[in-house]
């Protein structure tokens, strides 16, 4: 998932030196969303981990 945020983000630098805007703001979008999806489900892992070597 974070390989496809950080494709979306580098799609929207190349659509912004292009001067296309639209297309530019919604892969930022995209990587946006990806990004942070990635950083809940790395959360979410770390705590069930904490919890399963705890017990």
């Amino acid at each position: 998932m974070l390989r496809y945020a950080l494709l979306f983000f580098v799609l929207a630098l190349i659509a912004a030196l292009l001067g296309f805007g639209g297309i530019a703001g919604g892969a930022a979008g995209i990587a946006k969303i990806l990004f942070f999806g990635f950083l809940i489900m790395a959360v979410v892992t770390m705590v069930s981990n904490m919890f399963r070597r705890a017990t």
